[in-house]
């Protein structure tokens, strides 16, 4: 988020807050919620979260090009009660040199099974692949219309699926009744396949396929003084695009913070789990939190 928009959010979100509160939960059990600071120049603005499969471990991206890695302690119910990271060191080019300011809008973080990592930038539109993300940067393919996206709007989500093919989508798609293009890479090549239906206000903010195969769209409202609202739609896809559609859950105004990133997960014997982060934008009147869901089965 550019600095001057930030300033702007200042007083909204204080009133936010104030009327949300930072309850752990919409409307029942299934939605915990936990906060938490650390010593670290570079540590906030949380855009991409990735959990791995046990739920101990989890990898963050920051929207200013730096990253992190850390361990989760969890309580006997599975609930969060601290969260360790290493410190967060800067994503590089395709050299030793750290990503140049202009170009590290980081947002989309998404790892396959091999660990290779693919972050997405809304600034420059681009998709980089990392394969150790302490390592150089190596770009993709770019699709030609990367480069027509709205500034501080583009390829905000990014998830990979079973196949190794990785799914983008901007954060906005120009108009409230128009879909959202969805970017497909195959390993060669970016299509567009298919769109998204967009349903509100809600802009694309983060995404990921669960462990049953399906896509979660992570999307968020900003309502001025009453703070964010979230929703995770869930979208199943077959060769012509969506099958089925289903909105899981939608957040009141300021009952959390600016939610962008996910990660699907299913617990050791147990259920899906949705984990979000939120950003911050490096505001204190904002907080770095961790929202989990857990599914009805």
């Amino acid at each position: 988020m550019p600095r001057s928009s930030r300033i702007a959010l200042i007083a909204a979100i204080l009133g936010g807050l104030a009327l949300g509160g930072s309850a752990g939960s919409p409307g029942d059990d299934r939605f915990t919620s936990f906060s938490w600071s650390k010593e670290d120049p570079l540590f906030g603005g949380f855009s991409a979260i990735e959990m791995a499969d046990d739920g101990l471990s989890l990898t963050l991206l920051s929207d200013r090009g730096s990253w992190t890695r850390g361990q989760v302690r969890r309580d006997a119910s599975g609930r969060i009660t601290g969260i360790e990271t290493d410190p967060m060191r800067m994503l590089r080019g395709r050299g030793e040199a750290p990503l140049a300011r202009r170009r590290s809008d980081s947002e989309g973080l998404a790892i396959a099974r091999d660990g290779t990592a693919y972050v997405s930038f809304e600034g420059a539109a681009r998709v980089l692949r990392y394969r150790d993300l302490a390592g150089p940067a190596e770009n993709l393919p770019v699709h030609p219309d990367f480069q027509l996206m709205q500034n501080n709007s583009a390829l905000e989500a990014l998830a990979i699926d079973a196949t190794g093919a990785l799914y983008t989508l901007p954060e906005r798609s120009g108009r409230l009744n128009r879909p959202f293009p969805v970017y497909r890479f195959d390993g060669c090549e970016w299509t567009q396949p298919f769109d998204l239906p967009r349903r509100g206000p809600y802009l694309a903010v983060g995404a990921d396929f669960g462990p049953d195969g399906r896509f979660y769209l992570l999307e968020r409202n900003f309502r001025g003084f009453l703070g964010f609202a979230s929703r995770v739609r869930r979208f199943e896809f077959g060769p012509q695009g969506v099958v089925s559609e289903e909105v899981l859950f939608e957040t009141p105004s300021g009952r959390y913070d600016n939610l962008e990133g996910i990660s699907v997960w299913q617990e050791p014997g147990g259920g899906i789990v949705v984990s979000m982060v939120s950003d911050d934008n490096f505001l204190f009147v904002q907080r770095t939190e961790v929202v989990e869901v857990r599914l009805p089965d």
